[in-house]
């Protein structure tokens, strides 16, 4: 078995006026992610991780934020592309970790729905999906609430 691992991170800013989707789930919250497409760090972190096993570069590579065609894109729809990309190089996903950090909203109520929009996407069970969040102790962008990270550890075979 021809075994890959991947590793990923994204982080955005919040702002105002944008809505806050993470793991593809709209979340109930005063501010969202700051950039070009929606901003899910936790789908961009997990696309960086696919990409990375099999030294595909990055997200910004397949899709640039100076294409138009990204502007506002659903990152569960980016992802399903990219576990196009892997599938056609003869892999699959064995599983998939993933960490967000923030200090707020709350995320546990949202997890479980996370877990299963990245499964779908990934075409894979929801229990080889594992989604923990964290906060950042107060420290940093991300500790003061200007922020929201995500990392990405992911399994691929052949």
């Amino acid at each position: 078995m021809n075994l890959r691992i991947g590793h990923g991170y994204d982080i955005h800013r919040l702002i105002e006026g944008r809505r806050l989707v993470l793991g593809g789930v709209p979340i109930d919250f005063h501010l969202g992610l700051d950039g070009h497409s929606d901003a899910d760090v936790i789908c961009h972190a997990a696309m960086d991780a696919l990409l990375g096993a099999l030294a595909m570069g990055d997200i910004g590579r397949h899709f640039p934020t100076d294409d138009p065609a990204y502007k506002g894109a659903d990152s569960i729809e980016l992802l399903k592309r990219v576990k196009h990309m892997i599938s056609n190089q003869g892999y699959a996903v064995v599983n998939i970790d993933i960490s967000v950090i923030a200090e707020k909203p709350k995320l546990a109520p949202y997890i479980g729905r996370m877990r299963s929009n990245l499964a779908g996407a990934l075409e894979i069970e929801s229990d080889r999906v594992s989604i923990k969040a964290t906060t950042n102790e107060n420290i940093g962008l991300v500790g003061r609430g200007e922020g929201i990270a995500a990392f990405s550890v992911v399994l691929l075979s052949k």
